[in-house]
């Protein structure tokens, strides 16, 4: 369904909803550099203070297929407002949290909305836009607001952090909530839900976001209580009962959730896999760098920001088109495979990366190397995702392969999370110094993030198809895809793959990773 507004209008409208999801990417992006200060200011412990990403990214990725099943039932305009609402009002709240258990869970808050926001966000863009060339420029100018808004986030957060405190970068989203609010009340007509008289997968998304909850729980505090303890060996097994009550509630109910029947084809199982692997990747690039950067190297939060900057310049390069040429000239494979490979070079100049490393030597190469990686793979991973299924399902596999993004990486997070604190606690207790042991277990994380990345490559570029017949993509709609996957989708794909889908793996990926941290050494533990 349509919107009938003037050009005008449109294009007003258009600027609204990526003001709506600037605010999302602005928030998960501007809290990198703000967590050694959270964590001083309230007290986390190394493996408390993984839950100030991973509650976010749990509920944002649990909620992502159901935000945009709920946008479809109710009406996108509306779904949108309750998104902005949910987000501002959790913003308040974590600007004002005095204790962990508020900020934790206002960050849980945080993800359902920003969910909301991203998976009906595309949608209404869909529904302003008809005709192709309209939809991939308002694809481009959506995906670089939302690239160019990660490294406007990380030098704001340094900012803020640096000059007021970390309490500013919610606070900050205020202002921008209740001007989207209102802007999309004047501007975007409130027409009706198109799923008329289809039912809610309540009982998947339930189970399967309980079900990831709890094994990421388990493994953060495995190497806390013990990988054999009756709370870690009892949290995986009920998620594991967890998961298969999901399959079974997919398998029987009339409108799943995840449909299993898209798994049966090849570049659908495939382009998951390899998402969840080039999630954990990604993860161990921003959340470990970021931690490396301030509490090896003794840099300020400012100059954090300034770092990331040059990756994050190259993705929004890439997010404007780039990407999406070579995918035309080459097909997805080859593109998929030299981008990860490109990564994971990168993780491994990390993993080498020495105590008193520079700045042009040690950091700028690794850097350069996995924002021109992530550039290139991601579009592959989403464009492989959707091209063996029908247009009329595109919307229902990219909503897939985002949430895959999403869960592998809070689960990769909470592996290398663990593992670097195993290993610097280890270190540490052989008798080196605590700036030592800290890049000791930065670099065993580093090392495994580069392992998830090359197998990835090499699952990608053997067992992917490059040419696919259900899914016709014109110039147009490959340009949009790709552009469009610097922001964040899960339905409102039609005509093929004329829609992006990625924002929540941009916003998922490369911004909420770097939201968790390890506490600085106390008494001989890893920091």
């Amino acid at each position: 369904m349509q919107h009938t507004l003037d050009d005008r209008k449109r294009w007003l409208a258009q600027m609204v909803l990526c003001l709506g999801e600037l605010m999302i990417v602005l928030d998960t992006t501007i809290v990198n550099v703000a967590l050694p200060s959270i964590r001083n200011e309230l007290g986390f412990t190394e493996t408390a203070l993984v839950w100030v990403v991973n509650a976010y990214m749990l509920t944002f990725g649990g909620f992502l297929l159901l935000g945009g099943r709920l946008g479809d039932l109710f009406g996108h305009r509306r779904l949108f407002l309750l998104g902005i609402t949910l987000f501002t009002l959790a913003s308040l709240a974590c600007g004002v949290a005095q204790s962990q258990g508020l900020l934790v869970a206002a960050r849980a808050v945080q993800g359902v909305g920003g969910a909301v926001v991203s998976a009906v966000a595309l949608s209404l863009i869909m529904d302003l836009f008809s005709t192709p060339s309209d939809r991939a420029k308002a694809m481009g100018v959506y995906g670089f607001v939302c690239a160019g808004g990660g490294s406007i986030g990380v030098l704001l957060g340094g900012l803020l952090t640096s000059a007021l405190s970390w309490h500013w970068i919610f606070l900050v989203n205020l202002p921008i909530g209740v001007a989207v609010y209102a802007l999309c009340l004047a501007l975007i007509p409130n027409l009706p839900g198109s799923a008329n008289g289809q039912r809610l997968d309540v009982g998947g998304a339930v189970t399967i976001t309980v079900s990831l909850m709890l094994a990421v729980y388990a493994v953060v505090n495995g190497n806390e209580v013990g990988w054999l303890a009756t709370q870690t060996v009892s949290m995986l097994g009920i998620a594991v009962a967890l998961l298969l009550v999901f399959l079974l509630i997919e398998s029987r109910v009339a409108h799943p959730l995840m449909p299993l029947g898209l798994f049966r084809l090849r570049n659908v199982a495939v382009s998951n896999v390899v998402g969840v692997l080039w999630a954990a990747a990604m993860f161990a690039w921003f959340f470990i760098s970021a931690l490396y950067l301030q509490l090896v190297l003794g840099y300020t939060p400012m100059q954090v920001g300034l770092a990331f900057l040059p990756a994050n310049l190259i993705m929004a390069a890439f997010s404007l088109g780039l990407s999406a040429r070579l995918v035309m000239r080459y097909g997805v494979r080859a593109p998929l495979a030299v981008g990860l490979l490109l990564a994971a070079l990168g993780l491994l100049l990390f993993a080498r990366a020495p105590v008193d490393g520079g700045f042009v030597v040690d950091v700028l190469p690794g850097m350069l190397l996995l924002g021109l990686g992530a550039g290139i793979a991601f579009n592959p991973v989403l464009l492989a995702a959707m091209s063996d299924v029908k247009p009329s399902d595109s919307g229902l596999a990219s909503g897939v392969v985002n949430t895959s993004f999403m869960m592998g990486g809070a689960l990769g997070l909470a592996v290398l999370a663990s593992l670097a604190a195993g290993r610097t606690a280890g270190v540490a207790a052989a008798g080196s110094a605590p700036a030592e042991a800290l890049n000791a277990g930065y670099h065993a994380a580093f090392l495994v993030g580069a392992v998830f990345a090359l197998v990835a490559a090499v699952l990608g570029g053997m067992l992917l198809r490059t040419r696919t017949a259900p899914v016709s993509v014109t110039p147009e709609g490959a340009e949009a895809a790709a552009d469009g996957a610097a922001g964040g989708a899960v339905d409102g794909v039609s005509g093929g793959v004329s829609g992006g889908v990625a924002g929540s793996v941009a916003s998922g990926a490369a911004d909420h990773a770097p939201n968790t941290g390890m506490a600085a050494p106390q008494g001989g533990h890893a920091a």
